[in-house]
């Protein structure tokens, strides 16, 4: 594991979206930004929630209809309920889950994340995920790569401001896949279905550059859309978190938030 420091003095993304999922594993300076942007978007809060809703929901249909019992977590974040390997593991308890991030927090938490069941496998990779031949040289070493597998990257490739290299990357580890596998992908998205005023955007943007260490840039909803292209989207498609496949408690009009998600079969 890492040896670099955590640094408790500035704002860290993983650490603002634990504080706005309602965690306890931040410091001020990460509320701090956490509670301006609030002020800028309420929806932030019902945005990383449904960030982590879509990930439930998307590793119990892998689970349960498409019957894939392998998962590439890349951008783990910090651990908090229903990790990846918790709800894979609960319905298969043979699942075998590969989390991989370079954030130190994330690092020192690596424990609370390989908490595991007997029968499956839960492992941790210390890597940046532009480093895609390493990491995959690691997970070859938990996952089958001749059986299914399920990439995630949830709220992280809107940490790649360059539309190319975002698209790149996700289509290195694309191409890496199965037949069969599965990509899911999650992050903020400007649509004209969410009502967006460009003078905060540009405010949100000036206090993220300014107060937090990774640069983070929401990407139009025809941007976000192509990294799925040459892949089979599962329905409904490229959609607000709100909408894809909500629970049935799940009551009235859900109103789009300005996070969207995708499941898609690769092959």
């Amino acid at each position: 594991m890492s040896d670099t420091p955590v640094d408790t003095t500035v704002a860290h993304t993983a650490r603002v979206w634990n504080y706005w999922l309602g965690g306890k594993d931040n410091y001020p300076p990460d509320r701090e930004v956490g509670d301006r942007i609030r002020e800028l978007f309420p929806e932030v809060v019902d945005a990383a929630l449904g960030d982590r809703a879509f990930l439930r929901r998307a590793v119990t249909h892998l689970v349960e209809q498409e019957g894939v019992h392998q998962f590439l977590d890349i951008g783990a974040g910090l651990p908090t309920a229903d990790n990846t390997h918790e709800v894979a593991q609960r319905l298969a308890p043979g699942s075998r889950v590969v989390y991989v991030d370079n954030d130190p927090l994330v690092l020192a938490h690596a424990r609370a994340l390989l908490t595991g069941t007997d029968e499956g496998r839960t492992e941790f990779v210390d890597s940046d995920l532009r480093e895609t031949d390493r990491v995959l040289a690691s997970a070859r070493e938990v996952l089958d790569f001749d059986r299914p597998i399920a990439l995630t990257l949830m709220g992280t490739m809107g940490h790649f401001p360059d539309l190319d290299e975002a698209l790149g990357l996700v289509r290195a580890y694309v191409d890496a896949l199965p037949a069969g596998s599965f990509l899911a992908v999650c992050d903020g998205v400007i649509s004209e279905s969410v009502e967006m005023d460009p003078e905060k955007v540009a405010e949100f943007t000036r206090i993220w550059e300014g107060g937090v260490t990774l640069p983070y840039v929401p990407r139009a909803l025809e941007d976000f859309t192509r990294f799925f292209d040459g892949l089979d989207l599962v329905e409904p498609g490229v959609v607000s978190v709100t909408k894809w496949h909500p629970e049935p408690v799940e009551v009235g009009r859900a109103r789009d938030l300005p996070q969207y998600c995708g499941l898609a079969r690769v092959g």
